[in-house]
């Protein structure tokens, strides 16, 4: 049912509606069923069909099924709290003193050509239908509340507005807002924008993303389309589909209404999708809940529940009719309606209702019978197997979901448009200028002036009404209230509830507007009692991103893992995040680790056999330098020179302690003395062994009669080689040092999971220039040992030295792949091993055999076993 309800303004003098008789005369319908005037407090001709729906027959409206006469007991409160607003209004003698309101009400029959029809009444003379002529001007109407049915929501309004008509609509919420072609026209429900974002909060809050979306037929689909749609979309909500509900449930081009069930039940209903959002009004819910229940139903099987999100105007309501209608599917559903605060007085004005105590209400007959499911006596509403209405039977009775004794959101809209006009009427009247302008424009027999002065008033009506909440309009005429959210319980025996769990406030902050209360909802029995999911493919977890699909909405992607060092802390995230420097991803790539810092300590084995064997190395070599110094004076000290061999034992020891430099976090000192150190150092040693070998050659030459070479053999040619050599290595190195030194770093790359401290090279380019020089004397020494090694061994060491620069130069030839190859505390372990062992190479192999012959063996220790040969 939706109800046009006509507010008659009744001038008398001197009387007050309801406590003196006053006569009025209504000629503005043309209905089945009059009554005498003034015979009850709200006067007036009504309607007697006021809560049918209208029948649908699909050969004569091409708009529906063929779902037979319906009837709604709950809309019967609408006329109820149209009556008891115009009773308090009229019984108070403060407002409008003598200024009687009455109305008229029209059912529309949720059918467009019963609403037009009923426009054209409003605008024609008494039981006539003759548009813009009307001879009797005894009563003013003042202003129309309607409730509209989506087809004619846009139409209705500009054809009423032609008149300068206020008209206040209390059903289904428009989204237009502030239309300036429409000055007459109010809104008593919240502009349909809040619903959609109180929709968007929802869908947002469960994590909704892949939804289906109708709309009724006559809503602005392309307005959503183009302005909420993007919103939508920026929060990452994507439609299966949008459609309009009259294309999707009726083929006009076949005639043939099964076609229509397919597609609706093939496309909507066995959709994947988990969550539909309808904007609609009561004729679609009509007709949806029809569809739900058609015997076609059982050829596809089983179909997926669905959490059915419904706008205001779309609550579910008992009809008498059809008790047989599965109300199941929406077990769970939510819907947005219109807040509403219990009204004093009125409940007790409900339970008053008597057949005997309201004999001119053409209404409660038919409301009686169908809700308690009786007859009367005197009616052709059933046969006389039925139940008589005995008229004592008590509304309180009723099941709620029959007929709520508790005010509804379209009767609290009702109550509060009456109280509108009423104000807007005594601001007008108490106003001394608008009251003369009006019997001005009376004089000048201009028809209804009142209608010509409301608007101004009406912009500025504000007041509390009867449950204390304050009602007013904004800038665009719409009225400034909550909604309730609201979660549909059904009953086994098809009974249901409504439970408010949350609240939209459009007064609110933007944070505070929504609010829900997650524990109290119930779900589709489909979901057993677990929040639904609705998405286009699962949840891409954390570890991995989303990919979206070629040629599907954005919300349909793939799910790929996050690349080597990235994460993604959250599930559906777009992109993953790269982990910091110090930090590397787990296994699962869904958290960031911190780095364990990294370097070859004293305190780890490693450093500690490294740090070991460097300082029992040097240890053994001050201990054969010692050896030497005791025993210097033996002929094996003093041959191939004995200075050079203190000095290349004392270069060995500073070779094996300068492994420790290595060792330990670097420090802006150690890395600058590391590379140095060791590049002078082993070159002065391996200066030594070149010196060595070259001395033993000029000694043989310088034996061989009238020899040139007598003259550079001594201990001046064996010092010149060794510091010019050596020379040469510190000068490289003063400018490695000069222009880019080694300094401590941080390398957070070569391994994931590790910071590796180090001392940075600064520039590769010197530090391979001090191997390449200590590599080449080395080459020279082992090149010049090697063609002396067949002269006689008792007065050289040329065999020594070949195979001690043969250990040397294998050791560090290896040594470049190697280090090259290993990463963080490991290359500098490398470094050490090269170190150490090539310098016990040359300990081991020059001075160990002289070791055993001067310790173990002294008797080989003597001059002439020496010149034997």
């Amino acid at each position: 049912m939706m109800l046009l309800m006509l507010l008659l303004l009744l001038p008398n003098v001197g009387c007050k509606f309801g406590h003196t008789k006053c006569e009025t005369k209504h000629v503005l319908l043309t209905v089945p069923k009059y009554y005498e005037p003034g015979d009850y407090i709200y006067g007036g001709i009504i309607y007697q069909t006021a809560f049918y729906m209208n029948p649908y027959y699909f050969h004569q409206y091409p708009s529906g099924p063929p779902l037979g006469k319906i009837v709604v007991t709950e809309n019967y409160q609408h006329i109820l709290a149209l009556i008891f607003a115009v009773k308090e209004i009229n019984g108070n003698a403060q407002m409008l003193p003598n200024v009687t309101l009455g109305f008229n009400i029209y059912d529309s029959h949720l059918n467009a050509k019963w609403t037009y029809h009923a426009a054209i009444q409003l605008i024609s003379p008494n039981s006539k239908l003759l548009p813009n002529y009307k001879c009797i001007i005894q009563d003013n109407l003042f202003a129309i509340i309607e409730g509209l049915i989506s087809d004619i929501m846009h139409q209705f309004p500009i054809l009423m507005g032609l008149y300068k008509i206020p008209q206040f609509m209390y059903g289904s919420a428009r989204v237009e807002a502030g239309d300036t072609n429409l000055p007459s026209f109010y809104q008593m429900v919240p502009n349909g924008i809040y619903q959609y974002r109180g929709i968007l909060h929802l869908l947002l809050h469960f994590s909704w993303r892949w939804i289906g979306f109708l709309v009724a037929n006559g809503m602005n689909l392309d307005w959503f389309i183009e302005i909420l749609v993007p919103e939508f979309s920026k929060k990452g909500i994507c439609f299966a589909f949008i459609e309009l509900f009259s294309s999707s449930c009726y083929n006009a081009n076949t005639g043939f209404f099964f076609n229509c069930v397919v597609a609706f039940y093939e496309k909507i209903i066995d959709n994947k999708i988990s969550v539909l959002v309808f904007n609609g009004d009561t004729r679609s819910m009509i007709i949806l809940r029809y569809l739900l229940n058609t015997d076609y139903k059982e050829l596809f099987g089983n179909p997926k529940g669905k959490v059915w999100i419904l706008t205001v105007g779309m609550e579910l309501k008992f009809f008498t009719s059809k008790k047989n209608w599965d109300l199941q599917d929406f077990h769970g559903a939510i819907s947005f309606t219109i807040h509403a605060k219990e009204l004093k007085g009125f409940k007790q004005h409900i339970q008053g209702q008597k057949i005997s105590a309201v004999k001119e209400d053409g209404f409660i007959k038919d409301f009686w019978s169908h809700a308690f499911g009786c007859a009367f006596q005197d009616s052709n509403l059933g046969d006389d197997k039925e139940n008589i209405c005995s008229g004592e039977e008590k509304l309180e009775s009723l099941p709620e979901h029959v007929f709520p004794k508790r005010v509804t959101g379209h009767s609290y809209s009702i109550y509060n448009a009456v109280y509108a006009v009423a104000h807007a009427l005594q601001a007008m009247y108490s106003s001394t200028s608008e009251r003369k302008f009006i019997m001005r424009q009376k004089g000048r027999k201009l028809h209804n002036p009142v209608l010509w002065m409301i608007f101004h008033f009406m912009r500025s009506v504000s007041f509390n009404n009867s449950a204390g909440e304050k009602i007013f309009f904004d800038q665009n005429r719409e009225l400034v209230q909550e909604l309730d959210i609201i979660n549909w319980v059904i009953f086994p025996n098809q009974s249901f509830t409504g439970i408010e769990v949350g609240k939209l406030d459009p007064q609110s902050p933007p944070e505070e507007a929504f609010t829900i209360n997650e524990d109290a909802m119930i779900w589709h029995s489909w979901f057993n009692q677990t929040l639904p999911l609705s998405l286009c493919n699962a949840h891409c977890q954390p570890g991995s991103r989303k990919k979206r699909k070629e040629g599907r909405p954005f919300c349909c992607y793939d799910c790929i893992a996050c690349p080597k060092g990235s994460i993604s802390h959250y599930k559906d995230m777009a992109d993953c995040v790269k982990c910091p420097d110090d930090c590397y991803a787990n296994e699962d790539r869904n958290t960031c680790i911190p780095k364990k810092i990294s370097f070859l300590s004293y305190e780890e084995p490693l450093g500690i056999s490294l740090g070991t064997s460097a300082i029992s190395f040097s240890l053994v070599t001050v201990m054969i330098l010692g050896i030497f110094l005791k025993y210097h004076n033996t002929p094996i000290v003093k041959a191939n020179n004995r200075g050079l061999s203190y000095m290349l034992l004392i270069s060995l020891v500073l070779c094996f302690l300068c492994a420790l430099l290595f060792i330990g976090q670097p420090k802006k000192a150690t890395c600058f003395l590391q590379q140095i150190a060791f590049g002078i150092v082993f070159t002065l040693a391996v200066s030594c062994v070149l010196a060595k070998t070259i001395t033993v050659v000029l000694i043989f030459m310088a034996t061989q009669p009238g020899s040139r070479f007598k003259k550079w053999v001594g201990n001046s040619l064996a010092c010149s080689i060794v510091l010019s050599c050596s020379f040469l290595q510190v000068s490289i190195s003063l400018v490695w040092m000069a222009t880019s030194p080694p300094f401590p770093d941080m390398d957070m790359h070569s391994i994931p999971e590790v910071i590796i401290l180090k001392c940075n090279e600064s520039s590769p380019v010197m530090f391979y220039c001090v191997l390449s020089y200590m590599g080449f004397l080395a080459i020279v020494s082992f090149i010049v040992a090697f063609f002396a090694h067949k002269l006689p061994s008792s007065f050289n060491e040329t065999k020594l030295i070949t195979f001690s620069m043969l250990v040397f130069c294998s050791v560090w030839f290896t040594f470049v792949p190697t280090y090259l190859s290993t990463q963080g505390k490991y290359m500098v372990a490398v470094e050490i091993f090269c170190i150490l062992s090539s310098s016990a190479g040359l300990l081991g192999c020059l001075f160990f055999p002289k070791c055993y012959i001067i310790l173990l063996r002294p008797e080989l220790n003597r001059k002439q076993l020496l010149r034997r040969k």
